[in-house]
């Protein structure tokens, strides 16, 4: 399975930007899907994650209200960032995990339950 990141850049605080994630290969295997992000000298962090049927997702509470992530299909997951800020700044980093969840499953919120991951896109937030 490969992952594709694209939507980062650069925007002022308070904007908007969207992220999206589309999985390649042997897509089948594809369960959870989530989102990481990593800042420049800190360890990467979980952001965001979803399930194959986009019934159930979960979020770090730093960007809950802001942040929505959304299945768009089995193999493309996007992530709605709004009311960015400078603190938001990272490379964020996709994610797939090949564990079998069913509908409402609790997707994974920790790297070491994802498999594949996407080459990650920089995200950069101005004051």
């Amino acid at each position: 399975v490969q992952l594709q990141a694209s939507g980062g850049g650069l925007v002022q605080a308070g904007g908007s930007l969207r992220l999206s994630c589309a999985a390649s290969g042997r897509t089948s295997s594809v369960y959870d899907m989530a989102w990481f992000r990593q800042a420049p000298g800190k360890e990467r962090e979980f952001v965001s994650s979803i399930n194959r049927s986009g019934l159930s997702q979960r979020s770090k509470d730093s960007v809950k209200g802001r942040f929505t992530i959304y299945r768009d299909n089995a193999n493309t997951v996007s992530l709605e960032m709004n009311g960015l800020k400078p603190e938001d700044t990272a490379v964020y980093f996709c994610a797939a995990s090949t564990r079998y969840g069913s509908l409402r499953a609790v997707p994974g919120t920790t790297g070491s339950e994802y498999k594949y991951w996407g080459q990650g896109t920089l995200v950069t937030v101005s004051s």
